[in-house]
């Protein structure tokens, strides 16, 4: 019966997270940027008044934000064009690879012809349009939540240190400053590895002649953030343009090869040693995370999903009983005392 409860409520608590998406994901949002920007908050305001404080915190942020959708907005912009303009040769060559399937004995292929066109891709674009004004109210949501947390961390901070029940306390206050610590390394982290990713795909993209040698640099830069989803399509679309570009489809691999070699030189060895045992997680449920959250969420679970299961795996390594969560899919016992002995000071 106990078994069963638990399950029930687990569904319950999916599907209200689902259903109320619009709460809940700005939410979510808000406090991973409060977690990334309250040092700054708090360093600020300890030298001139907090509302001016929030503000200047508000103001960096934002300009952060719309500095790097504008650099996604460029980079995009400027090699979707040609993708778009060339969709006639796109749709005969899969169309000749379909027909070399079936007559190889792979009917199936001709199942996704029917959906693979231009009149596909308009209605692709039309969607994605039509959730612009979605996107913005989402924003507007966010923003409020981050201006009213970073007014009250300090408030929340003083009524769980007064809670009676003081093994709640620890764990909340040390849960929150393990979480905290962990998204700043976390970001920093991938922002140096999205830097060297931009910047190898960049330069590989000129040393062979491929158009939009910086677009892809920074395309590259900006997906390397979506784990797995993201590197896919960073050499996806520049393979795409390499089909029109050379003539022969040795190049074409040659291309598709070199930049998936970039993806996994930096994402499978170079960012596990810079990154060390703090953010230690699962591959799997780096995998997990970022297809469920895909699935409750749409594009923005895809971003989000990685923070949540580090500060599930955080929360879960300050109590004896949940302490194997964070064992199991984090790593080591060394790994998770690091993160445990942090001090609480969010």
């Amino acid at each position: 019966m106990k078994v069963s409860l638990e399950i029930i409520a687990g569904v319950v608590v999916v599907a209200a997270i689902t259903l109320a998406s619009t709460v809940f994901a700005p939410l979510a949002l808000a406090l991973f940027i409060i977690a990334l920007v309250w040092p700054m908050q708090c360093a600020l305001q300890a030298r001139i008044p907090k509302l001016l404080a929030l503000a200047i915190t508000l103001l960096v942020t934002l300009a952060v934000g719309v500095a790097f959708a504008s650099l996604v907005a460029w980079g995009f912009g400027r090699v979707v064009r040609p993708l778009i303009n060339d969709a006639a040769r796109y749709q005969a060559t899969y169309n000749s690879i379909v027909a070399w399937l079936d007559g190889h004995g792979v009917s199936i292929a001709g199942l996704w012809a029917e959906h693979f066109n231009v009149r596909w891709m308009l209605r692709t674009t039309q969607l994605v349009t039509g959730r612009v004004n979605t996107t913005l109210s989402f924003w507007l949501i966010a923003l409020v939540y981050l201006m009213l947390g970073l007014l009250e961390v300090e408030e929340v901070r003083h009524k769980i240190r007064a809670l009676d029940n003081r093994e709640v306390a620890r764990v909340l206050l040390d849960g929150s400053a393990a979480t905290a610590a962990r998204f700043r390394r976390y970001i920093l982290v991938r922002t140096l590895m999205s830097l060297l990713t931009g910047m190898f795909v960049a330069a590989f993209a000129w040393v062979a002649g491929l158009q939009f040698a910086v677009e892809w640099g920074v395309i590259a830069f900006a997906l390397n953030y979506i784990p797995f989803i993201g590197p896919f399509i960073a050499t996806l679309f520049p393979t795409l343009l390499a089909m029109t570009q050379f003539d022969s489809w040795q190049e074409v691999l040659i291309v598709f090869v070199c930049l998936n070699v970039i993806q996994f030189v930096i994402g499978s060895y170079i960012e596990p040693r810079i990154s060390g045992n703090m953010l230690s997680i699962s591959p799997s449920l780096v995998l997990f995370s970022t297809l469920l959250w895909t699935f409750l969420w749409g594009f923005f679970g895809t971003f989000i999903g990685v923070p949540i299961a580090i500060a599930v795996l955080s929360f879960c390594a300050q109590h004896p009983s949940t302490r194997w969560v964070a064992e199991l899919f984090g790593g080591s016992k060394r790994r998770t005392k690091l993160t445990s002995d942090l001090p609480a000071r969010l």
